[in-house]
């Protein structure tokens, strides 16, 4: 049987996990990479609003983390193309119910947000 982790924990290394989750352009590089590799181009056309210095930092951290992958082409003008790995593909179906919930509920939260600014 595996180690047990508890996120909860202030030592626990699950919360390292957590925190690249939620990172606040994670969740848009693994969604723009859900289609396939893309270029680093491509991905800042594609989520708008990230400048390329934090996209890179990005792309750092998930390659370091081991939820995408970097490929160099031997081509001039050289190319690259980041992809999910397995382990990236994964994390896809949990980002998926997050997404749906946040759509679903924006009305809810902004009208909150709105009661509470009247008080």
């Amino acid at each position: 049987m595996g180690k047990a982790y508890n996120v909860m924990a202030a030592t626990c290394p699950s919360r390292t996990v957590l925190h690249r989750i939620g990172a606040r352009w994670t969740v848009f590089v693994v969604n723009a990479l859900d289609e396939g590799p893309r270029r680093f181009g491509e991905l800042k056309g594609h989520i708008r609003g990230i400048t390329p210095k934090v996209l890179t930092e990005t792309l750092r951290s998930l390659e370091a983390d081991g939820l995408i992958s970097r490929h160099e082409f031997d081509e001039n003008p050289p190319r690259v193309e980041y992809a999910l790995t397995p382990l990236g593909r994964s994390l896809l179906v949990p980002l998926r119910a997050v997404r749906l919930w946040a759509e679903e509920h924006v009305r809810d939260i902004e009208a909150a947000r709105s009661r509470q600014s009247i008080l």
